[in-house]
């Protein structure tokens, strides 16, 4: 009976250690097709993305895995992983370089960190509406070179996500020049970019985590934020800053990111139809986005936020020295003015 139960501890012990393992496994992990072939494996990419389910790209992506999986005949499933189940952006990202995980959908104001010509898409004011941008994004013209310079560094690009027009909302009080934001501390996305741009419009630029900022509004250690509707409503950050101001200073792209040996190691016709068919996952993200806002703007109305239009030209000015100061080379002065040809 000892001998038995020896046995029996020896086994458990083992299928557990097995179970951790596969939990902890690299991007690309295999699993049982659920395919007619029963001797087919499906390589799932894992993908981390920080915001909830119920966001425009994760329901975009969601679509996209669907198709993806049937188009390579059960061969590929892209797994996501929400509400920063796999780390926060930052280490995400670099989890997808060294391959650990496969996908990313990270903001544009980390790569800026990574390669500076990606600051082009992160200026203010550079786009001048929402399908100004998804025309730009959609253009490998217009994006080829960028996109793909970060290869050697294990990255790709596949392409951009709408990440909302970023507005200013604060505790205070309604925002219509720069001269209202004197003083306040307006929470900013990571990089100095983001910094330099909120003192030029009169405000003092902190950056901090996203989730830091209800607390610290609430605290008073901030004063506001800087977001679309979508997540001004979706964070509750309504119910501590009611005063939201239509500034529309920013859209900064979200990127779909893959770990470039992962996408190598895809057969030809998998990576185009990968690369041919996300472009479906970016223009239903951009038509989601729109309802999305509409709702939640309309949620925030109903909680008390104070919605406010604006002379967005005074913010313009203000801003326009970041533009000279951050151009620096040839080929993000070349970027910028094939994006401004867009534009017209």
């Amino acid at each position: 009976m000892k001998k038995g139960l020896k046995l029996f501890s020896i086994l458990a012990v083992a299928i557990l250690m097995m179970s951790i393992l596969a939990a902890c496994g690299g991007g690309g992990s295999e699993s049982a097709s659920n395919g007619d072939s029963g001797n087919k494996k499906t390589k799932e990419l894992k993908l981390g993305f920080n915001q909830p389910e119920n966001h425009p790209q994760y329901k975009a992506m969601e679509e996209f895995s669907e198709k993806f999986y049937e188009e390579t005949d059960g061969a590929y499933r892209i797994k996501i992983y929400p509400n920063e189940l796999l780390g926060a952006q930052r280490e995400v990202l670099e989890l997808v370089q060294s391959g650990t995980v496969s996908m990313s959908i990270t903001p544009g104001s980390l790569l800026e960190n990574i390669n500076k010509d990606f600051v082009v898409f992160n200026l203010p004011y550079v786009f001048d509406s929402v399908d100004h941008q998804q025309a730009v994004l959609n253009d490998p013209e217009v994006t080829g070179e960028l996109f793909s310079s970060l290869e050697d560094q294990g990255l790709t690009v596949l392409g951009g996500f709408h990440g909302g027009v970023r507005n200013v909302y604060n505790s205070e009080k309604p925002v219509n020049t720069p001269e209202d934001l004197a003083g306040m501390k307006i929470r900013v996305m990571e990089s100095d970019t983001n910094i330099q741009m909120m003192e030029y419009m009169g405000g003092v630029g902190t950056p901090m985590g996203q989730g830091e900022v209800y607390t610290a509004i609430q605290s008073g250690v901030i004063e506001g934020g800087e977001n679309n509707e979508l997540i001004y409503n979706n964070l509750k950050h309504v119910e501590i800053a009611p005063y939201y101001t239509y500034t529309q200073h920013l859209m900064v792209p979200d990127y779909l990111m893959i770990n470039a040996d992962v996408l190598k190691g895809m057969s030809e016709e998998h990576q185009k139809l990968l690369r041919e068919g996300i472009v479906s996952a970016f223009d239903r993200e951009f038509e989601l986005f729109a309802e999305f806002v509409a709702e939640a703007k309309a949620s925030a109305e109903e909680q008390g936020a104070k919605f406010n239009e604006v002379d967005i030209k005074v913010f313009q000015d203000a801003v326009a020295p970041l533009l000279e100061e951050k151009l620096e080379n040839d080929f993000q002065k070349g970027l910028y003015e094939k994006v401004r040809e867009l534009a017209q």
